[in-house]
């Protein structure tokens, strides 16, 4: 099992963001870059595998302050020497597909074939029904629920993917789908150049265009989808080849993901996949469910909750929600001393082996020396167990 780190990078403590407007202030914006640069840093020589960003505009709370995940990637990047960086996700209704195909090729460039890449549907709609108001009706969509909005959410979102890997892997693009059409018209194009060094023209007029530059890591940089909480995300995922992460759900729920996951890949069960886990490790029990409080609970039922994202842990008959200590105690948080998280992520291994671990960590909500001293016991101390 490998290990990653997931920020959904804060502005600001809980303090200051129930100020308010917290992610207007520069200097909470500076800070979070300094920290997450000391913790990536120590991250990338400890021996974790990779380090992922959200993209959410427009976040004036302070919460999810990640406008450009690609961006972020390359600035940390630059600053480490093998940790991989990616995305959780690009929200890709809401985006052109070919710049992002462009975007992720040259960060792979640029870092040496460390990139990774991430795709979600997007479903804040302050934002995403915004950005993505020139793509024919495209809004955000809701988790769980399914309807019109939803369709048009998800139909966008896969022919946008096919787009970037076309992109990635096809000499010469060519597309003709419901939001796009490569060529856009009939476009004339004489450029005497490109006939001599290059193609896609036929009597003048443009047939086909080349997205460059092609990543370096073939055929494309590793897919991943968060977090995957549907049976149609899971069967596009098992069938595109891409790794799903789940978020925490009770047994009832993921399992049959699970099951469809490796029906639809054809590979044992669990492969494929990863696990999405509050990680905050403490000298006791006590001080790290006093940091969780401050920062999943708290940052949980501000933004999260409202969007719908605990539902895959309410029961479905009784319509109730275990205590926090029970979910500590099954491993769907792992807040504790070492020894409390080892025992939480034997929890998760008995239902389900899987291949990956994303750390949910919450930088600014959690002060800086203890996170750090969080992210290291984790990998120094709980990981050798799993590893």
């Amino acid at each position: 099992m490998k290990a990653s780190l997931f920020y959904l990078p804060s502005a600001g403590s809980r303090t200051e963001i129930e100020a308010g407007m917290a992610g207007m202030r520069p200097e909470l914006y500076q800070r979070m870059l300094a920290e997450l640069s000391e913790q990536i840093r120590m991250a990338d020589d400890l021996g974790y595998d990779s380090v992922s960003f959200t993209e959410h505009h427009f976040h004036i709370e302070g919460f999810e302050v990640s406008n450009n995940p690609v961006l972020l990637d390359l600035y940390f990047a630059m600053q480490t020497k093998r940790i991989r960086v990616g995305q959780l996700g690009i929200v890709l209704p809401a985006a052109n597909p070919i710049r992002v195909a462009e975007d992720i090729a040259m960060l792979d460039h640029m870092t040496g074939g460390r990139a990774n890449a991430g795709f979600a549907r997007g479903y804040q709609r302050r934002w995403v029904d915004i950005m993505a108001q020139q793509t024919h009706g495209v809004s955000g969509a809701l988790p769980h629920q399914h309807d019109a909005i939803d369709a048009a959410n998800r139909a966008a979102f896969e022919e946008n993917f096919q787009i970037i890997k076309k992109c990635w892997t096809q000499e010469m693009l060519t597309h003709d789908g419901q939001f796009w059409k490569v060529p856009a018209g009939e476009t004339p194009w004489t450029l005497d150049t490109t006939a001599k060094y290059g193609k896609g023209v036929e009597n003048g007029i443009l047939k086909a265009v080349g997205v460059v530059p092609k990543p370096l890591q073939k055929p494309h940089p590793p897919v991943f989808l968060p977090f995957a909480s549907s049976e149609n995300s899971i069967r596009w995922a098992a069938k595109e080849g891409v790794t799903a992460i789940l978020p925490a759900m009770l047994p009832v729920y993921e399992n049959h993901l699970y099951d469809v996951y490796a029906e639809v890949s054809g590979r044992p069960r669990g492969h494929g996949t990863g696990l999405l886990r509050d990680v905050i490790i403490a000298d006791t029990d006590e001080e790290a469910m006093a940091l969780w409080r401050d920062s999943g609970q708290f940052s949980g039922r501000a933004w999260f909750e409202p969007f719908g994202f605990r539902r895959g842990m309410q029961d479905p008959k009784t319509g109730s929600f275990l205590t926090p200590e029970e979910a500590v105690r099954e491993g769907y948080i792992l807040a504790g001393t070492v020894d409390t998280v080892i025992r939480g992520v034997e929890a998760n291994m008995k239902r389900q082996n899987v291949d990956w671990i994303f750390c949910y960590t919450y930088n600014s909500l959690i002060q800086h020396a203890k996170l750090m001293k969080s992210i290291e016991r984790f990998y120094t101390e709980v990981m050798p167990r799993f590893g």
